[in-house]
């Protein structure tokens, strides 16, 4: 199997709304696909990295760069067995693990597509159905995050998770939980919080969180074993883990309970099965983050989530919550139970709009 070529693109997607976290506010995604021909074959991946590096130290420009100065010219005239093999074909790269994902999720998708077998089943999935949560973001007052949850509550989500920070963090919580008592409730702080902010998080343990999602520094996970002695409610670790050894790491110190797991930012499915099963042999659930990624990158999610300890609902939403229009086809829809049905076509099981991508089109570079 040999990676023939690959199309870069920059594509450019308007979000219906604002979507506020901890560390700014996004109006509208660059968004880096990679279309890789492998054998004659297209497969597709997204690049989660952002517009800027806020969330993570890459950005859409730093994956470029990377793409096509140092992860291509290792693949480029070489044959491999597997999507598989890549991971530790880039392993001399340090980092960089989005422009990595983005590249190697491509190469996924079109070994599926040669085999004719959906991905997911490729990976090891199991799950004819994944279970969807929503993310929503810090809202300018509490009447409008009522408003928000009830809206998603009435679409079928089976959780849901608020973006909190200093401010914006206890009386939120408390008003939800007290307003829908037995809701799946969860906070998420993209490290908002310092462990000496202790006694504070404490508070959040009236509101019976399923979980407290990456209260403290993006790489300090001694300090978040430490505020987890303390909480009763779970910590969940998410830009704390970038592969494998990290996640061992933190469960052994007991710095969380719960690990999210993002394709881009571990580095793509080969990394994913292996802090899956980590995870699954220490009985530590996992669940699938969200990076406002177009239907590319949320149809690799869906792949991804049907791994058997993915047990908790994921940020897999539908495409109507964030475009206008997506760039899939079929979108991806959610049902009235808030599950997703994955889909049984090969590859990624969705088909790339060509005329809606070339429309979106800010820049592209072939490498071949």
């Amino acid at each position: 199997m040999r990676v023939r070529k690959i199309m870069l693109r920059e594509i450019h997607l308007d979000l219906l709304e604002p979507f506020q976290t901890s560390f700014g506010q996004t109006h509208h995604r660059r968004i880096l696909l990679i279309e890789a021909d492998v054998d004659g074959t297209s497969g597709w991946g997204e690049c989660t990295a952002g517009e800027d590096p806020f969330y993570s130290p890459e950005t859409v420009e730093t994956a470029w760069h990377m793409i096509r100065d140092f992860l291509w010219p290792v693949l480029k005239g070489r044959d491999v067995r597997a999507a598989s093999e890549l991971w530790e074909l880039f392993a001399r790269v340090r980092g960089h693990n989005m422009a990595k994902g983005g590249l190697e999720t491509a190469v996924w998708d079109a070994e599926a597509r040669l085999k004719n077998l959906p991905l997911w089943k490729l990976i090891g999935g199991t799950r004819e159905e994944i279970p969807c949560g929503v993310s929503i973001g810090i809202q300018p007052n509490i009447p409008a995050l009522l408003a928000k949850v009830e809206k998603e509550l009435a679409a079928g989500y089976q959780r849901i998770k608020i973006k909190i920070k200093p401010g914006w963090d206890i009386e939120p919580v408390t008003t939800l939980r007290e307003r829908f008592p037995r809701i799946r409730l969860m906070a998420d702080a993209n490290s908002a919080y310092g462990l000496a902010d202790a006694p504070h998080l404490k508070k959040l343990d009236a509101a019976y969180l399923i979980m407290i999602e990456q209260p403290l520094g993006d790489d300090d996970i001694y300090s978040h074993a430490q505020l987890q002695k303390q909480l009763d409610t779970p910590i969940c670790l998410d830009e704390c883990i970038h592969d494998e050894l990290h996640a061992r790491a933190a469960i052994e110190i007991g710095a969380c309970r719960i690990i999210n797991i993002k394709l881009g930012r571990v580095g793509g499915h080969t990394s994913v099965r292996r802090i899956h099963d980590l995870c699954q042999l220490k009985g530590v659930p996992v669940w699938c983050g969200g990076m406002l990624e177009s239907g590319i990158g949320r149809a690799q999610n869906i792949a991804m989530s049907t791994l058997a300890n993915f047990t908790l609902p994921g940020d897999v939403a539908a495409s109507k919550r964030y475009w206008q229009e997506d760039i899939i086809e079929p979108e991806v829809e959610v049902s009235r139970q808030g599950t997703i049905r994955v889909p049984t076509g090969p590859g990624i099981g969705y088909k790339p709009r060509r005329d809606r991508i070339d429309s979106l089109t800010r820049r592209r570079e072939v490498l071949e």
